[in-house]
Formats: C-alpha cells, sequence, structure tokens
C-alpha cells in the first residue's frame, strides 16, 4: 500500500488549490456563497477581468480519455474515439477500475464458469486491447507493449503502448469497481468521494505487469489521474458526464454510479493539472452515459455499424481463442447485446453544444468564446485583420461551452455554468454564472453567480443546462435554464443589475440546453426538445411576456439544437433521428412550426450553427461541415467537409464560421464575398 503522508497536508492539496483556481482566487481567504437558489444578493466574484494569462501551447494536439471502466469509451465516447485514433495524433485512454464484476466471463444463456476477478478484468483489458488496435491498423491482434510505470499517487498503473501506433496508448490504474449502478456500495469511487471508506483497493488484472497490491486514499487518485495528465500533456480531456440526473420515474441515478464519481474524480484531478507550469492549454467534452440509450438515436447507420462492429471485437463475439490468454479474448457479458441497450446508436454530449460563442461588436469586430483550462478564451478580429487570442480571463471552473449575446447598446454579455468542488463532497455544486463587457469593445467584468436552479447536489446531481438568453430592447437579459427535474426554469435581471429568484416556466421530459433568438421586430423565442418532439416559449410582440409551452408539431430530434433570427421570425435547426440529416423549421410570432425542410447530403451529429444563408456543423468523419442554405428549387445542397476534428460545436456569422479545434486554436473560414 503506498505511503500517505499527513492528511492534512494532502487535503490542503486536494482542496484548497484546485478550489483557488474554480474560484478564481490566486492567494488569500476563500470565500464561498452559499448555494441558496436566489442569485440577488450573491456578490459578484473574483476580480475585474482584465487579461489574465496567454494560454500556454507545448505542441500539438493530444486527447486524454478518462473512464470509469473498460468499455466506455467504446459504448459512449465513439466514434469521436475512433476518429482520434484516425487523426494519427497522441490518444491515451486512462481506465479507473478493471471492471472485474462478479469475475464470471459469460453471456447470459452461457453455463456460468468460476468466478475470477483476476481473469475476467484481464480479459476486459484483452478486448480494449483487440479493438483499439483494430481501429488504428485493421486488425485486432497488432500488437502491444505492456510495462508498469510509477504513479503520482505512490503506487504503480500498466501502460500499454500499440507498437505500430505509439501514439496510442491505454493506462490501466486497476481499483475496484462499485458492482452496481446504484446500489449503496461503499467500497467504491462514489464511497471514495463522499468520505465512507478511507481507502479504495486494487484489482489486478491476471496478465498485468503491475504485481503488487496496493490502495488510494482520495487524494491519492486526484493525484494519480493529474500525475498522468502532466506525463501526456493533453490539448482534449473527455470523461462522462460528472452531473447526469437521477431517474424521472424512480429517482435513482441515471447513469452507472461509478461513471459519475469517475468523471468528478477528473474534474478535481483537472483543477490540480491546470496549476501546473509549463503544459498546453486543453478543453474538455462530457459525455452522456446510460440515459442516451433512451433518447432518439444520433448516429447514422453507416456510423452506428462501425461502432457496433468494434463493439463486437471488444465483446468476443466470434469466441475463437486468437489472443492465446486462458483469461479469454474480450468481454463474454457484452457479447449477449454488443449495442448495448441502444448505446451503439448515439453519442451525446452533456455541454458544449452551444452555437451562441460568435458575437459581432459594437465596433463591427467579432468576438468568438470557448473554455480553456476552466477559463474564458477569448478571441478577437477587426476588419480584414487577422484573429488575435486566445486570452484567458481570471475566474476559473468553468464547465465547457458558453453562450453570449450582444445588448442594445453594443455591450456583449457572456453566460456559462460554473463547478465548485467546495471543502467537501456535500459542497459540490454547479451554478449559472455571467460577465458583460464594461463598454462596447471594453474588457469584460467580474464573474456574477445567478445561483441555481438546483437547491442542492443530492436532489438531481447539479444536473442544469446551459442557459439560453433572451435580451429587451431596454437591455435587460433572461435566462432559461433546464433544471434536474427537466423542467425549464427562469431567472429575469432587474433594472439594478441583480437577479430574480429561478422560478418554474414550464415543460416536462426537457433533455440538453434550451435554445433562444429574437427575430427582427424584437420578439424573442426559446426552444427545448423531448424525446418526441419540441417545445417553444414565445412573445406574441416585443416588450411582451414570453408565454408557453407551446407543442410545435415537430418531430422527433436528437436533442441538439439551435436558433438563428430570420427576418420577421425564426429558424430552429435540428438533425433528422438515425440519420444526422439537417432539418430546419421557421416560427413567426407563435410557436406552432412552419412546414419542415430537409437539406440532406451530410450525415454527423451534434449541433448546426447558422447565421443567414451560412451553415457550419460536424460531418460523420467528426470534421467541419460547410454550406449555404440557399439553392435552387430542387436542387441538392453542396457540402465542403474539412478534415481537422474540432471540439462542441462551431459557430457562424455572416462573416464566416468557426470552430475550435482540439489543439485549443481557433478555425476560421470567411464568407465568400
Amino acid at each position: 500500500m503506498p505511503r500517505r503522508p499527513p492528511l492534512l497536508s494532502r487535503r490542503g492539496l486536494l482542496l484548497a488549490a484546485p478550489l483557488a483556481v474554480l474560484l478564481g482566487i490566486t492567494g488569500g481567504t476563500l470565500a464561498l456563497t452559499a448555494g441558496s437558489s436566489d442569485a440577488s444578493d450573491v456578490p459578484s466574484r473574483g476580480v475585474p477581468e482584465e487579461i489574465a494569462v496567454k494560454p500556454l501551447r507545448t505542441g500539438g494536439e493530444a486527447v486524454v480519455q478518462i473512464m470509469a471502466h473498460p468499455d466506455d469509451d467504446l459504448f459512449f465516447m465513439n466514434p469521436d474515439t475512433s476518429q482520434s485514433i484516425g487523426s494519427g495524433n497522441s490518444l491515451t485512454s486512462v481506465y479507473l477500475t478493471a471492471g472485474e464484476s462478479d469475475g464470471r466471463n459469460a453471456r447470459r444463456d452461457e453455463p456460468k464458469p468460476r468466478a475470477d476477478k483476476a481473469a475476467y478484468s484481464e480479459a476486459r483489458q484483452n478486448g480494449i486491447r483487440a479493438a483499439y488496435a483494430e481501429m488504428a491498423t485493421g486488425n485486432r491482434t497488432s500488437p502491444w507493449d505492456r510495462t508498469s510505470i510509477a504513479t503520482a499517487g505512490g503506487a504503480r498503473a500498466e501502460l500499454d503502448t500499440l507498437r505500430a501506433k505509439p501514439q496510442i496508448s491505454l493506462v490501466w490504474l486497476q481499483l475496484r469497481e462499485a458492482g452496481s449502478i446504484a446500489g449503496d456500495r461503499p467500497n467504491s469511487l462514489h464511497g471514495l468521494w463522499d468520505g465512507r471508506i478511507d481507502a479504495l483497493g486494487s484489482q489486478l488484472a491476471a496478465g498485468s505487469p503491475v504485481r503488487e497490491d496496493f490502495s488510494y486514499d482520495k487524494a491519492q487518485v486526484v493525484g494519480t489521474l493529474a500525475g498522468l495528465l502532466e506525463r501526456f500533456h493533453p490539448t482534449f480531456v473527455r470523461m462522462m458526464d460528472p452531473t447526469p440526473g437521477r431517474n424521472e420515474k424512480t429517482g435513482k441515478l441515471s447513469d452507472h454510479q461509478d461513471h459519475m464519481y469517475g468523471a468528478r474524480f477528473a474534474q478535481a484531478a483537472l483543477a490540480r493539472y491546470a496549476e501546473a507550469p509549463g503544459r498546453p492549454s486543453f478543453a474538455v467534452q462530457n459525455y452522456l452515459g446510460y440515459s442516451t440509450g433512451g433518447l432518439p438515436h444520433s448516429l447514422d447507420p453507416k456510423s452506428a455499424g462501425t461502432k457496433l462492429h468494434t463493439l463486437k471485437t471488444y465483446a468476443w463475439t466470434d469466441h475463437t481463442d486468437y489472443c492465446e490468454d486462458p483469461a479469454g479474448c474480450g468481454d463474454r457479458k457484452v457479447a449477449a447485446r454488443p449495442a448495448g441497450h441502444g448505446w451503439a446508436q448515439s453519442i451525446r454530449y452533456t455541454r458544449a453544444e452551444s452555437t451562441s460563442w460568435l458575437q459581432r461588436g459594437a465596433g463591427g469586430e467579432l468576438y468568438a468564446f470557448s473554455v480553456l483550462d476552466g477559463r474564458l478564451a477569448v478571441w478577437r478580429k477587426s476588419g480584414t485583420k487577422p484573429w488575435t487570442g486566445p486570452e484567458l480571463q481570471r475566474g476559473g471552473g468553468l464547465d465547457s461551452g458558453v453562450t453570449s449575446v450582444r445588448l442594445p447598446d453594443g455591450r456583449i454579455a457572456v453566460f456559462a455554468t460554473r463547478t465548485v468542488l467546495g471543502d467537501s463532497a456535500a459542497d459540490y455544486r454547479r451554478e449559472v454564472v455571467s460577465t458583460v463587457q464594461s463598454a462596447p469593445g471594453g474588457v469584460l467584468g467580474a464573474w456574477r453567480s445567478l445561483g441555481s436552479p438546483e437547491r442542492d447536489d443530492e436532489t438531481a446531481t447539479s444536473d442544469i443546462s446551459l442557459p439560453a438568453v433572451l435580451v429587451d430592447r431596454a437591455g435587460l437579459m433572461t435566462a432559461y435554464v433546464r433544471d434536474g427535474g427537466n423542467r425549464l426554469t427562469v431567472s429575469a435581471q432587474r433594472p439594478d443589475g441583480g437577479w430574480t429568484r429561478w422560478r418554474p416556466a414550464g415543460g416536462t421530459g426537457l433533455h440538453g440546453d434550451p435554445v433562444a433568438a429574437t427575430d427582427a421586430t424584437g420578439r424573442g423565442y426559446v426552444f427545448a426538445g423531448t424525446p418526441k418532439t419540441v417545445l417553444a416559449w414565445t412573445q406574441t410582440a416585443a416588450g411582451r411576456p414570453v408565454t408557453g409551452p407551446t407543442k410545435t408539431g415537430l418531430p422527433p430530434t436528437t436533442l441538439a439544437l439551435s436558433a438563428s433570427p430570420d427576418g420577421d421570425g425564426v429558424r430552429l435547426w435540428f438533425r433528422k433521428p438515425d440519420s444526422g440529416d439537417v432539418r430546419t423549421a421557421r416560427f413567426s410570432g407563435s410557436g406552432h412550426a412552419s412546414p419542415v425542410r430537409e437539406l440532406p447530403g451530410v450525415a454527423g451529429y451534434g449541433s448546426v450553427g447558422a447565421a443567414g444563408d451560412a451553415l457550419a456543423l460536424r460531418g460523420r468523419g467528426g470534421g467541419l461541415a460547410t454550406a449555404s442554405s440557399r439553392s435552387a428549387a430542387g436542387a441538392p445542397v453542396k457540402w465542403t467537409v474539412a478534415r481537422p476534428l474540432f471540439s462542441g460545436a462551431p459557430a457562424a456569422t455572416a462573416e464566416g464560421v468557426a470552430a475550435v479545434g482540439l489543439d485549443g486554436r481557433l478555425r476560421w473560414s470567411a464568407s465568400e464575398r
């Protein structure tokens, strides 16, 4: 067992330092505000938003994926994982637990073998190695080099490197899994995070080069992950959703507890890693787990088929002894249902789906906003000059994805959600925050907390959406957020600059992020998706209250929505389930949709960036696909697809389209004039 430092010293590393990052404090006293839903008296935090630092750069694109189990990447992150493998850039997958389950590697309809947790863990590793080798080389038997490395937590981990593609590696921490989706299992990542156990032990795979058992306390798990981040220097990190919410019918966690708490350990490690010198700047992408299977499928048949093939390789469906390992060549528990519960047909982000992060300033200049290192990153472009930036603002802990709006006086406001780890597990929370330019073209002010519609983390795991925002002609803003009960909530800005309490705005069964847009007459529209349709909240005239929800009559979507002005109305953009094709419908003064227009020709997933005729979205291969929505009657839309992968969703203005690459750099394509 690794030797543990004194408890107070270790806790100081775990809590004080990351909390300083999350709250934008570099020294002095840490002042926390109570997690009340009434944000009207919450003081602004941080310091005036002068430019704090330039992002750090130390090389090209590098991706690290952090998962609780072997197969979380194949079920929930693919095809993103396979696209990174195909890019030729560095990819490292880190597995927190051994995934040992009950130790019986068999389908449900097969005779149960003797329980052997070490052998089953080894078989799952073999399945992962085969799946990655096949994705990278086309040959599932392409060899790996298996080694043992020291960890920052004081023990050892297994590092596997694909010999034919050494930029691809797997790291196995081999901690014990919970063995239950939502059951009370203190001896788990959940129990360790909550402080119910002092340390979590290991479960070593039968063939692992790590030969000595160990255990980690909470701080050592965080330190181990932070150490791996420092070793592999990612520019992009993938992990599961740390706030997946609860099942609407049962009240239980909607995802596996190992997924949720593994992601929270990853958050704490990233907060520590953000303080490390000499590292590249990084962005984060979160993925929806089990509940994605009950939502409309987001992948087209070809992509889903490729994903299923990889899962079958992992599941060892042919049951031949190709790996010559008595432990087995894959996960036979998955072999009976390699698609999972509808998981092979979808991939779904839980943050960073906003397309409203590109704005025109008062003087015609352009601003682009993203999140790097947990901070707001700002790029700026004036006239024909090239983009400058990114410049990182003070105040950390931001979740991926931001939304922005322009006020009538030309100032720009940016909204985000922020995670605060707190001094204990019970203090964990997320809140809505905003920052506004001090003057048109000026610096951004201090972040202001709008609180949260959730009263605590226990109720719904702090599951809130990114806000959608409307602005009235007086410059007052109203924010709309989906809460953990899958309802829409609203908070309105008062004339004194404060914000009202979050209050219900109606709607049930909502998923994903709401979106908003304002038409040329000043009427505002808010949209939110359900598994069956889209609901709308609208103004019948400028200055009138927003009313709803109204059933739009739209068919099911993949729940990744975007909205853009369209003369005296607005257009809603969305994807066709099981296809990925683009669809759009127009609204004018009501929540009832015009006939749906189909824009086929490019499959893919995620939100559609739209402005005027310009469209930008993620194509089937993960690259940026662009087109003009204007075409001759009956003529198909012509799509152009670029190769580099990007994070989140693209954005568009009349001047061009933009996306942020997995290396943290802004990609820009100017419109043809």
